[in-house]
């Protein structure tokens, strides 16, 4: 009888570990940490009184949503330095985990500024915050590096949108994080190999 439950553990664990390698491993994404581009719009948001600097990251659906909890966050920000705190964060736990859900992917909190993300990802926002794309582009070969240009390229035209115009800020965001997955993916292939 034991022999037979020991049996029986193993084929499930065995099959359980079979499915865990067939799982997509998660997005390294720096929306979710304290010094990614969400949280920095919200800081501004907050410090600016615009709630469309923010709308841009999340989906038509939940704009409602986050114009509800930008105004409760305001009101509440100005009881205390700890409300303040308290209210800043549960606005940012909302606005990255909706904003997440855009993307279909889960909501695991809020990581720490200076979190790990490997070193496509500071490379590629380097790339877009500075123009400076060497660094990055060594890591491809030259039909990516064409293609990462190319990209690289759209995400400029399409940053020069007006703060309070939301749609285009929405093509902005879909265009970053577009070329964010696209240069994690490229670079996790590379590693395979």
């Amino acid at each position: 009888m034991r022999h037979k439950y020991i049996i029986h553990l193993s084929i499930v664990l065995a099959l359980l570990s079979g499915a865990l390698i067939l799982v997509p491993a998660e997005a390294r994404a720096h929306c979710d940490t304290m010094d990614g581009p969400v949280v920095k719009a919200a800081q501004l948001a907050l410090a600016t009184r615009n709630v469309n600097l923010v709308l841009i990251w999340v989906q038509n659906k939940d704009e409602a949503e986050i114009v509800q909890r930008f105004r409760q966050t305001l009101v509440v920000r100005r009881l205390s330095l700890q409300a303040r705190q308290l209210a800043d964060n549960y606005f940012f736990e909302t606005l990255v985990r909706l904003h997440r859900a855009g993307e279909g992917e889960p909501y695991t909190g809020l990581k720490p500024a200076g979190t790990d993300l490997g070193p496509i990802i500071p490379l590629a926002d380097k790339a877009l915050q500075e123009g400076s794309t060497e660094a990055l582009l060594k890591m491809f070969a030259a039909p990516e590096q064409a293609d990462i240009q190319r990209r690289l390229q759209d995400i400029k035209t399409k940053n020069n949108f007006k703060e309070n115009d939301v749609a285009a800020g929405r093509e902005f965001v879909k265009a970053y994080i577009g070329f964010m997955h696209y240069v994690e993916h490229l670079y996790e292939e590379r590693q395979k190999t």
